[in-house]
């Protein structure tokens, strides 16, 4: 793969220690990953047991994805500075500790904060991860460690209303959230013990002053602008008005004066946050436009459906998980196979990924128009799982070529990028589609009915559709790019070298 580097300089030179870092570093990833989705089925049990408003429950979710997003840009940059491991472990010990915060919680106030700080954790551990891969493997063997890494991703989204189902279940409505945070106690404490054993210290890292590691003005504009991007899309629904809004105006002020700032860094003898000549890389910039879109579209079904099931059809939460099971064992088999052939295809495997995934989309919002009644989420459970195998094929081969051409000493700042683009598409989608959801649910003349609840899901299916199909055309038009790169070549070889002008003398 271009771009690939060995992993000579990193501890774990053995196959067998390589495997066994990456284990620890999924497994961490699966955790930070899982806390986004396991949540959303337990808020009935928090708003029970902490009498909380509607507006301290949004903050229980989008609290964690704010505090997310925010530090994994800064988090990579520190990694590639001051060390990977350190990172990661530092994060991993901040997130255990939060969850247990979490679970001992006894106001609303000390639930919301425990989750910024997870949040800032799961933040640190991301951009690791990524990083991580890129160092310890080259090749094949990169391309088959983000296949893992995309399984997970695409497995802890989807897998998380199940399993916050089956906890509730067993341990009860009353404390049965406070049992969805105290799962990640004994895990996270395992791999923070394996973490110090197995994983690689960055080469080079921690020589250079901490003033030339971070810039710190760089970082303030950069998190005020991703915050101001975030904010109007996970308050949607508590911030009435179209005020909101002009947060994105500023959002696009304060991103073009980070531009500016850190193109100056050279004369100021300090590292950028984000090096801005990764953006002449196409195959990067392709990637980060193209994951947006994927995010809006695909992150969105699951707050919808997850609605549709248990509001509309009185599913309870362990049924409304086992009917998006489908769409995680489809992600999960298919992150593996495209892993396995991302090398042979390129993009041309994401393109008809994002094709599977926007096709089983409408083939879920074609199956809730034909099909009616409680037995109607059973007939959902095929194209959910179409849509799954599309989104396999998207997110682990999408990954390993958008940082191919990096270089792994910016690996962590780049993976940073990528991933908060991720974060920023998920809170649009979730934001657009939920509002088209509710705006066509409160069309109806008093209390919606069945049928209403099934067209505002098709609606929002819909608008999910058209997320994927615009990421669809960053894909298709990066292949004919592509295509058309390697045929003018071709031309060229076929005509040979130029002919050099006689000079011989008259």
């Amino acid at each position: 793969m271009p771009g690939a580097s060995s992993s000579a300089g990193s501890e774990p030179c053995s196959r067998s220690r390589r495997w066994k870092a990456l284990a620890v570093c999924l497994v961490a990833g699966f955790m930070t990953l899982l806390d986004v989705s396991i949540v959303n089925v337990a808020l009935p049990s928090v708003r029970e047991g902490l009498h909380t408003t509607e507006s301290e429950l949004q903050w229980v979710i989008s609290g964690y994805a704010l505090s997310f997003g925010l530090f994994l840009v800064p988090a990579g940059r520190l990694g590639d500075a001051r060390g990977r491991r350190r990172l990661f472990m530092a994060g991993l010990a901040l997130f255990t500790l939060a969850s247990a915060g979490c679970g001992a919680a006894r106001t609303s106030t000390w639930l919301v904060a425990a989750r910024l700080v997870q949040g800032l954790g799961g933040g640190m551990i991301a951009p690791q991860i990524s990083a991580l891969i890129q160092q310890m493997f080259s090749g094949r063997e990169r391309s088959r460690a983000f296949g893992m890494f995309g399984t997970v991703v695409g497995f802890s989204t989807a897998v998380g209303p199940l399993l916050g189902g089956v906890i509730i279940q067993v341990a009860g409505a009353a404390d049965g959230w406070r049992w969805v945070f105290y799962v990640n106690l004994p895990t996270g404490v395992v791999c923070l013990l394996l973490a110090r054993r197995l994983l690689p210290d960055t080469p080079g890292a921690g020589r250079r002053k901490w003033t030339r590691s971070l810039d710190p003005v760089g970082v303030a504009l950069l998190g005020a602008a991703v915050l101001a991007v975030l904010l109007p899309f996970v308050q949607a629904q508590q911030w009435r008005g179209s005020g909101k809004w002009l947060l994105l105006a500023a959002a696009a002020l304060l991103l073009w004066c980070f531009v500016r700032w850190e193109s100056r860094c050279p004369r100021r003898e300090t590292e950028p946050v984000v090096s801005l000549s990764l953006f002449r890389i196409r195959s990067y910039w392709t990637g980060c436009l193209l994951i947006l879109f994927h995010f809006a579209g695909f992150t969105s079904i699951f707050f919808i459906t997850t609605l549709y099931l248990q509001s509309g059809l009185r599913y309870s939460a362990l049924q409304a998980g086992l009917v998006i099971t489908p769409f995680a064992l489809g992600s999960g088999a298919a992150s593996q196979l495209g892993g396995r052939y991302v090398d042979r295809y390129g993009r041309g495997l994401v393109a008809c990924g994002l094709a599977l995934t926007a096709g089983g989309l409408a083939g879920t919002a074609i199956t809730a128009h034909q099909v009616d009644g409680p037995g109607t989420a059973w007939y959902l459970m095929a194209p959910l799982l179409v849509a799954g195998v599309g989104t396999g094929l998207v997110i682990a081969p999408n990954q390993a070529l958008t940082l191919a051409r990096v270089p792994v000493a910016r690996g962590g700042s780049a993976a940073g990028v990528l991933q908060t683009g991720q974060r920023i598409g998920a809170a649009v989608g979730i934001a657009g589609v939920g509002s088209l959801f509710f705006t066509r649910l409160g069309a109806s003349n008093g209390a919606p009915g069945p049928a209403d609840w099934r067209t505002a899901y098709q609606h929002g299916l819909m608008l999910s559709v058209a997320f994927v199909l615009v990421a669809l055309a960053a894909a298709l038009a990066d292949v004919w790019t592509d295509r058309s790169a390697a045929r003018a070549a071709r031309a060229a070889q076929r005509r040979g070298p130029p002919a050099r002008p006689d000079r011989r003398r008259r």
